[in-house]
C-alpha cells in the first residue's frame, strides 16, 4: 500500500516553475529517497506532501488522504526535520520535545517519559539544562531529528537530516532509521550524501530543474545507468581520446576537473592501453565499481559523454 501517492505534480513561484510534472509512489514501511542539486525541487515537493504548500495543479495523497485539503490529519500522523531550524533557542533540549509534544496533545507522564528517551537515544543529555542557543550545531540538527519523533509518527520527513554532523553522528542516526523501518515507519528523506543513500533507500528519485529525471532502487540506477567499472586518470581537457582504443572510444566518459572517467564493464584492457601510451607517465589513476555518485553526476551535474 503506498502511503505518498503524487501524480502529475506542478508548483511554480511567479514565472519559476519548481517543480514539474512529478509522479511519485513511497509504499509503507519503506525508505524513498529524493535527490538533485539544489534547487532541483526537492525541499518543494517535501513541503507538498505535508501539506504547507499547496500545489498548482495534480494530485498529492498521504495515507489516502489529500494533502491539500487533509493536511492537519496528515501531520498528526507525520514526523518532519526540515532545513531551517524551528527550535526555542531560550530552552533547553528537553524543554523543547516537552514543547513539541504538546502540539500532539501528549500529556505527562508520557510527555516528559518520551522526551528523556529521545534524549538519551540521540546523545542529548550530556548537554542537559544547556540553552539551545549555546549549542552547537550538530547538537541542535540531533535535536531536531528528535523533534520529529516525538509523536512517534507512521511517516518520517527528513530533510537533509545529517548535513553537518560528524561522520558518529551520521551513522548513529542511520541506525536509528532504520530501526524506525523495523518497527513499521515509513521514511523519505533528501540528501547530499550518496553513501547515505545507498545505504538506506530501497528506492531513489533523482530530480533535475523540477523533473525526476530517474527512478529505481541504487543498484539499479548503478547497473543500468552506467557500466560496472569506472577507471579515473588525470589528463588535459581534450587529450583523453589519445587514452583510449578504438573499442573504448565510444565508452561513456566523465569529466571531473582534471580528471576523466571512463565506465566500462572491463577496466583491464583500458588500463593496460593507459600504462603502454605512455609507460613512464606517473599520473594517477585509479579503477573502482561505478558507484550513485558517478550517476548524480552523470544525469545531473556533469555533462556525460557518449557518441554510441
Amino acid at each position: 500500500m503506498a502511503v505518498i501517492e503524487a501524480r502529475q505534480v506542478c508548483k511554480r513561484f511567479g514565472a519559476r516553475t519548481a517543480v514539474a510534472d512529478v509522479d511519485l509512489n513511497v509504499s509503507r514501511g519503506s525508505c524513498s529517497g529524493l535527490l538533485g542539486p539544489n534547487g532541483a525541487g526537492k525541499t518543494t515537493t517535501l513541503r507538498m506532501i505535508y501539506g504547507v504548500t499547496r500545489p498548482d495543479s495534480g494530485l498529492v495523497r498521504v495515507f489516502g488522504l489529500d494533502a491539500g485539503s487533509q493536511g492537519r490529519q496528515i501531520r498528526t500522523r507525520t514526523g518532519v526535520t526540515l532545513q531551517e531550524s524551528v527550535l526555542i533557542e531560550a530552552l533547553d533540549a528537553f524543554e523543547n520535545l516537552r514543547v513539541f509534544g504538546r502540539y500532539y496533545l501528549m500529556r505527562e507522564p508520557e510527555l516528559s517519559a518520551r522526551a528523556g528517551e529521545l534524549m538519551e537515544r540521540l546523545e542529548l543529555a550530556s548537554h542537559t539544562g544547556v540553552a539551545v542557543k549555546d549549542l552547537s550545531g550538530g547538537f541542535k540538527r540531533r535535536l531536531a531529528v528528535g523533534l520529529s519523533l516525538m509523536s512517534r509518527p507512521e511517516l518520517l520527513i527528513l530533510d537533509e537530516p545529517t548535513t553537518g554532523l560528524d561522520p558518529a553522528v551520521r551513522i548513529a542516526l542511520w541506525e536509528l532509521v532504520r530501526e524506525l523501518r523495523r518497527g513499521g515507519t515509513t521514511v523519505l528523506l533528501t540528501t547530499h550524501y550518496m553513501d547515505e543513500a545507498e545505504r538506506l533507500c530501497d528506492r531513489l528519485a533523482i530530480f533535475s530543474q523540477g523533473r525526476i529525471i530517474a527512478t529505481g532502487s541504487p543498484k539499479q540506477l548503478i547497473r543500468e545507468r552506467l557500466a560496472r567499472e569506472a577507471v579515473e586518470f588525470e589528463c588535459e581537457p581534450g587529450t583523453e581520446v589519445g587514452f583510449l582504443s578504438p573499442e573504448h572510444v565510444h565508452a561513456q566518459t566523465l569529466r571531473i576537473g582534471p580528471r576523466t572517467v571512463v565506465y566500462l564493464d572491463d577496466a583491464a584492457p583500458l588500463v593496460e592501453r593507459i600504462r603502454t601510451v605512455d609507460p613512464e607517465d606517473r599520473r594517477a589513476l585509479v579503477v573502482r565499481p561505478t558507484n550513485l555518485e558517478d550517476v548524480f553526476l552523470a544525469l545531473t551535474g556533469t555533462r556525460l559523454e557518449s557518441d554510441a
